[in-house]
C-alpha cells in the first residue's frame, strides 16, 4: 500500500505545483564538492539547467533547456556544452503534432508517436532524472514509452525522515527501471521536487544543500532497497545441488601445462571439487546431481582485475564466467558491505579482493577520501586499509612522488601489493624503483617514453599525448626494449586494460559502442547501451595518422612484453564481464596464443595475487569456480563470450537467466550477429 506522504506526494505533482524560480544543488564525489548543478523556471513556464563539474581535469559541463506538456513530458528540448572527456555537445528534440525529432552528435531519428513517450537526452544533466519520476508518476501504470527506445516503470521504494536547518523533512524514494540493467534511485520532497540522486553506492552524489548532512542515512536507505532486490535476484537464480555435483563428458583446459583434456568428469562436493579423472574412471555417488557437459569447454573461472563495483556488475560478471576479480578504487563504506553480500550469496557477485586507493590533495585529486600529504598522513591511510581486510594499494596521479616509498614501504610492511597511476612528475620507470609493484594502464608504460617532456599527467595530456605519440615507440625501438626488460627484471607486474585504451584511441568519437562491445551492444537494454563508451577521443586535424597508429602499436607493445615474460594480469575498468571477454580477445588479436591467454585470465591471477592455494585450476581441493562454454575460445578467442553455465563455489547460475532479469537479451536468443 502506498504511503500517506507518497500519496499526496503525486497528488501534489498532478496539480502543477510550481517549481521555485531557482535551486542550487551541489555535486559530490565520495562527498566532496566537485560541482553544481541550477535549475531555473524561465518566464515561458519551461526548465534552464547548468551542471558542471570536475573530477581529475574531466568533466562535463551542460547547459540545457526544455519545455513539458500537461503531463510532464517534454515537448522541447535543446543542450550544449561539454562532455566527461570535454568533447563538445549539441542536442535537440522536439515534438510537434504527434512527431518526434531528435539530433546529437552520435543520433538522429524521428518517430510519430500514438501514445505518450518521453525523451531522454543522451547527454542529460542529473535534473532530467526527476522530470521522469514526476512524468512517471502521472502515468498510467506508472509506465512511459522512452525515445529513442526502450520503457521506464516506477516503483516507490518508500520514505526516509530527515533532519535540515529549516526543519524536519520527508523525503520520497522511487526506483526507475528500463535505463540501465538495475532499477535506478531518484529522491523526491514531499512537494515533488528533485531533493537527491545517489549513484553507485555513493560514488556521485547530486543534492539540495539542506540535505548534506543527511547524506549518509540516505545512502545507507537506498542500499538497503538495492540490497533486498539484489537479494530477491539471487534467491530466485542461484542453483544449489541437494548433494554432490558430478560434472561428465567435459573437454577440460588446465592453465598449468595448457593442456584440454577430453571425456573428464568433474565431482564436487559442496564448494570444492573433490575428484577429477576421466568419465570412465570416477563413478557418480548414489545421490549426486548430474551434468552431461555434452563435450563442451570446461575452465577456471575468469578473473577481472581491475573494478570499480557498482550497482549490477557483481551479476554481470557472473553471467560472463567472471567468479574472481579485484576492486582497485571504491568507497570504504557500501562497498566492503556489497562484498560481504557477495560472500554470503546474498547478492550475486565474484570472489573480491580489495584495493585501497590513495591520492594527494589539489584540483586533479581522485575521488576518495583517503587524500595524504604527509608521511604520517600516507602511513595512517596504508595503515587503515591493511586494518580492514585489503590486500593492496593502489595510489594515483595526484600524489607527490616523495610519498611513493613511504608508501611503498609501509604497504610491503603490512602484507599489502602497490600499484597505481603514475604520480605527476614521476616515470614509470622511478615509480617502480621506488617501489610499486605494478602498473595499471598500458597508458602509463607509453607515458614512460614520453617523459621528462610530458610530466603534468593529471590532465587530459596523459590520454592525448599517447594518441599522439604511441606510435612513435614500437617495441624495436632501444628505450623501448630497455623498458620491457626493466619491468622483467624487477618483476613488475602490468594491469594493461586494452580495451579501454582500444575505446580512447581507436574507437569512433561518433559511436557509443566501444569496439569491443560491437556485437554485444545490440543484446543490451536500449538506454544502457547509449552510454557503454568512455569516449573516444576526438582527432586533432593533421593529426589523423598518428592517432590511427596509436593503438596498433599498444598491441605490438603488449605482445613483446608478454614475450618477455613480463607478468600481465587482464582487468576491465568499464562494462562488467562483458568488457572483460573483448580484453582477452585483444590480447589474442595481439598475437598471444589463446591459449596462454586463458592461463593470464585464470591461474596467473591467482598465483600473483596470493590465492592460488583456492583458485586458478580445476584439481581436488580448489574451490569450485568453473565456466563451461559452448564453443572452443583455444581454437577461437570469440567463442570465450559463449558461456553456457558458471559455477561459484559449485552453485550454478544460467548466464541466460542473470541477462534476462538484468534487461539484456539472452545470447542464445538473440540473432546469430549478437553472438
Amino acid at each position: 500500500m502506498r504511503s500517506t506522504v507518497a500519496l499526496l506526494l503525486s497528488l501534489a505533482i498532478s496539480n502543477a505545483v510550481a517549481a521555485p524560480p531557482k535551486r542550487e544543488q551541489i555535486m559530490l564525489l565520495q562527498g566532496k564538492p566537485a560541482g553544481q548543478q541550477i535549475v531555473e523556471t524561465t518566464r515561458d513556464g519551461g526548465t534552464r539547467v547548468e551542471y558542471q563539474y570536475s573530477d581529475r581535469g574531466r568533466g562535463d559541463h551542460l547547459k540545457t533547456e526544455w519545455t513539458l506538456d500537461a503531463s510532464g513530458i517534454p515537448i522541447e528540448y535543446k543542450g550544449s556544452g561539454h562532455n566527461y572527456l570535454k568533447v563538445p555537445v549539441d542536442e535537440t528534440f522536439s515534438l510537434r503534432d504527434g512527431k518526434a525529432r531528435w539530433k546529437n552528435d552520435s543520433e538522429q531519428g524521428e518517430k510519430t508517436l500514438t501514445a505518450p513517450a518521453f525523451f531522454l537526452p543522451l547527454n542529460a544533466t542529473p535534473e532530467i532524472q526527476g522530470v521522469l519520476v514526476r512524468a512517471l508518476l502521472k502515468a498510467p501504470e506508472r509506465k512511459l514509452a522512452l525515445l529513442p527506445a526502450g520503457e521506464a516503470r516506477l516503483d516507490a521504494a518508500g520514505t526516509l525522515d530527515v533532519s535540515t536547518a529549516k526543519g524536519p523533512a520527508t523525503l520520497s524514494l522511487y526506483r526507475v527501471s528500463g535505463l540501465d540493467y538495475t532499477p535506478g534511485s531518484v529522491w523526491l520532497d514531499a512537494e515533488g521536487h528533485t531533493a537527491a540522486l545517489i549513484m553507485a553506492s555513493g560514488w556521485v552524489s547530486i543534492l539540495s544543500p539542506e540535505y548534506k548532512d543527511s547524506l549518509a542515512k540516505l545512502i545507507e536507505f537506498q542500499e538497503r532497497a538495492g540490497a533486498d532486490w539484489s537479494l530477491k535476484l539471487a534467491r530466485e537464480l542461484t542453483h544449489t545441488p541437494k548433494g554432490p555435483l558430478l560434472i561428465r563428458n567435459a573437454r577440460l583446459y588446465d592453465p598449468r601445462d595448457l593442456s584440454v583434456t577430453p571425456n573428464t568428469s568433474v565431482l564436487v562436493e559442496g564448494e570444492r571439487i573433490v575428484r577429477v579423472g576421466a568419465d570412465a574412471a570416477l563413478k557418480p555417488p548414489a545421490n549426486a546431481e548430474i551434468l552431461d557437459a555434452g563435450g563442451r569447454f570446461l575452465m577456471p573461472g575468469l578473473w577481472d582485475v581491475h573494478k570499480h563495483y557498482g550497482d549490477a556488475d557483481g551479476a554481470m560478471d557472473i553471467a560472463n564466467g567472471v567468479t574472481s576479480s579485484r576492486d582497485v578504487a571504491n568507497n570504504t563504506d557500501a562497498f566492503l558491505d556489497k562484498v560481504k553480500r557477495f560472500e554470503a550469496g546474498t547478492e550475486i557477485g565474484p570472489r573480491v579482493l580489495a584495493a585501497g586507493f590513495i591520492d594527494g590533495p589539489g584540483p586533479y585529486a581522485g575521488p576518495t577520501r583517503m587524500l595524504v600529504d604527509t608521511p604520517e598522513e600516507a602511513i595512517k591511510a596504508v595503515d587503515w586499509y591493511a586494518d580492514h581486510g585489503y590486500m593492496q594499494i593502489k595510489s594515483y596521479s595526484s600524489l607527490k612522488p616523495e610519498l611513493v616509498p613511504v608508501i611503498a614501504d609501509r604497504a610491503h610492511a603490512r602484507g599489502l601489493r602497490y600499484s597505481g597511476h603514475v604520480p605527476a612528475f614521476m616515470s614509470a620507470r622511478q615509480f617502480i624503483e621506488a617501489g610499486a609493484d605494478e602498473l595499471q594502464h598500458i597508458l602509463f608504460v607509453e607515458l614512460n617514453f614520453l617523459y621528462p617532456r610530458v610530466q603534468e599527467t593529471r590532465t587530459m595530456a596523459r590520454l592525448t599525448e599517447p594518441a599522439a605519440h604511441a606510435a612513435e615507440f614500437p617495441p624495436e625501438r632501444a628505450e623501448v626494449r630497455d623498458f620491457i626488460a626493466f619491468l622483467k627484471r624487477t618483476h613488475t607486474v602490468l594491469d594493461p586494460t586494452m580495451g579501454i585504451a582500444e575505446d580512447l584511441f581507436a574507437g569512433d568519437p561518433q559511436s557509443k559502442i566501444p569496439p569491443g562491445l560491437k556485437t554485444v551492444a545490440p543484446r543490451l537494454p536500449p538506454q544502457a547501451r547509449r552510454n557503454l563508451s568512455w569516449g573516444s577521443l576526438k582527432v586533432p586535424k593533421g593529426e589523423e595518422h598518428a592517432y590511427a597508429q596509436s593503438f596498433p602499436t599498444m598491441l605490438r607493445v603488449l605482445k613483446a612484453l608478454h614475450d618477455a615474460g613480463v607478468t600481465i594480469l587482464p582487468g576491465t575498468d568499464a562494462l562488467a564481464g562483458y568488457m572483460l571477454h573483448a580484453e582477452l580477445i585483444l590480447y589474442a588479436r595481439a598475437g598471444i596464443a589463446n591459449a596462454e591467454v586463458l592461463r593470464l585470465a585464470t591461474l596467473t591471477p591467482a598465483q600473483v595475487l596470493g590465492v592460488d592455494k583456492d583458485r586458478g585450476v580445476i584439481a581436488p581441493g580448489k574451490l569450485a569456480d568453473l565456466v563451461l562454454i559452448d564453443g572452443d575460445p583455444i581454437r577461437d578467442m570469440n567463442d570465450i563470450r559463449k558461456v553456457d553455465a558458471v559455477f561459484k563455489g559449485g552453485k550454478r547460475y544460467d548466464p541466460a537467466q542473470i541477462e534476462k532479469a538484468l534487461g539484456i537479451v539472452p545470447r542464445k536468443a538473440a540473432p546469430a550477429a549478437a553472438n
